[in-house]
């Protein structure tokens, strides 16, 4: 069996409610799936009454950020991916 480790990158729009702006989604990312996670655009409230827009440049092998996206999918936020139209 071989293992791609090529890095590769995915630009997605990740809406995360108020509600899970205690949790930390975004460290997830890194700590669990290994991957590196760059923030290119957000929108959050000072007061942090509503939710939470992140324009995020996801890196890591192709496995890794399907894991990623599944784990996102899975807590039921809103994931736009630029590569496609329409939600993920």
């Amino acid at each position: 069996m071989t293992t791609d480790n090529t890095l590769t990158h995915k630009r997605i729009r990740l809406r995360i409610p108020k509600e899970y702006h205690q949790e930390p989604v975004i460290s997830r990312l890194v700590s669990d799936y290994g991957l590196t996670v760059n923030i290119s655009a957000a929108i959050l409230g000072s007061n942090a009454i509503g939710d939470g827009w992140f324009d995020l440049d996801l890196q890591g092998t192709a496995a890794q950020i399907d894991s990623a996206l599944h784990y996102l999918n899975d807590l039921g936020l809103e994931i736009w991916d630029e590569s496609k139209t329409g939600i993920w």
